[in-house]
């Protein structure tokens, strides 16, 4: 169970990773303090095999449209996909990735919409942020050094993600480490330093809740983001923000799944993230919104 004092101690444990800065966000220029002002990340799949049915975009102008709504909606930034990370979805090829992609971000980028590609394929990477993507959320490990440049020569931002495997369409089969943060700081160490070497002018990290792991149980896949997502603030002594996939978790929620990236909002808010990936934007922006305005203290304390 989730009580006051679990979270205290988990607090007092780690108090010092729990005050660490994290240097600014850059997204299209602009500078974001995520822990004074959060950001959020709207999602638009091209895949039909998305799981999250609402955001699947049929077509061209409905990618458009889903995208101009989650910006109206408070999104800072739109992250567009062309290939479900679903174990069981088809696999799309670049230039099928890249023709979907193309308009749908240039389009985008015109009516000064930010946009982040979701990409594992250097060709598809290079093709989103020459359509005009400012973010590049990078969903794979094993071809680092020519998507490092690729952002590089962009000026784009990177959001690393954490996955068992080359990508999030490959993952090697471990299973969920009761506590992967340790292998973490040195993984995402090591990337990132490696990022800035080659120039990168801004990082996120991102733990990979969403496909990094293998839990075929999804209640324990549920608890296992939930315990993620609260030592999520421990990784904040790698110096960058901490961005999160939002669950659903629809096993626990069921009919009501949809209110459930709006809870775990409230859980990655706890662990220190900065940079929110959701489907449910203005309800997350609610909340997020709630969680910065209210005081744990009595007014006059």
């Amino acid at each position: 169970m989730i009580s006051l004092a679990a979270l205290s101690a988990l607090a007092d444990e780690f108090s010092a990773e729990l005050a660490t800065p994290v240097a600014p966000l850059r997204i299209a220029g602009q500078d974001f303090d995520t822990d004074q002002r959060p950001v959020l990340m709207g999602v638009v799949n091209l895949s039909r095999d998305s799981s999250y049915r609402e955001s699947v975009a049929v077509s061209s102008a409905s990618a458009l449209r889903k995208a101009r709504v989650q910006a109206a909606g408070g999104a800072d930034l739109v992250d567009v996909g062309a290939e479900s990370s679903r174990a069981t979805a088809a696999r799309a090829g670049d230039g099928e990735q890249e023709q979907h992609l193309t308009p749908v971000i240039e389009s985008l980028a015109a009516e000064g919409i930010a946009v982040s590609v979701e990409a594992y394929r250097a060709s598809v990477a290079r093709a989103g942020l020459a359509a005009g993507a400012c973010v590049l959320n990078l969903t794979g490990s094993d071809d680092d050094n020519r998507m490092f440049e690729l952002a590089a020569r962009y000026g784009a931002t990177v959001v690393l993600c954490h996955v068992l495997g080359p990508h999030a369409r490959a993952l090697d089969g471990r299973p969920a480490n009761p506590d992967p943060v340790p292998a973490m700081l040195d993984g995402f160490g090591a990337r990132i330093e490696r990022a800035r070497h080659l120039g990168v002018p801004s990082l996120a990290i991102d733990p990979g809740l969403g496909f990094g792991f293998h839990l075929d149980d999804q209640r324990a896949r549920a608890r296992h983001q939930t315990v993620a997502l609260l030592h999520s603030f421990r990784l904040r002594q790698l110096g960058v923000p901490i961005c999160h996939a939002l669950p659903h978790a629809f096993d626990v929620f069921e009919d009501q799944f949809r209110s459930a990236e709006g809870f775990f909002a409230v859980l990655a808010h706890l662990g220190g993230t900065g940079i929110y990936r959701t489907h449910e934007i203005p309800l997350v922006r609610s909340v997020l919104d709630a969680l910065h305005s209210f005081s744990v203290m009595p007014a006059g304390d």
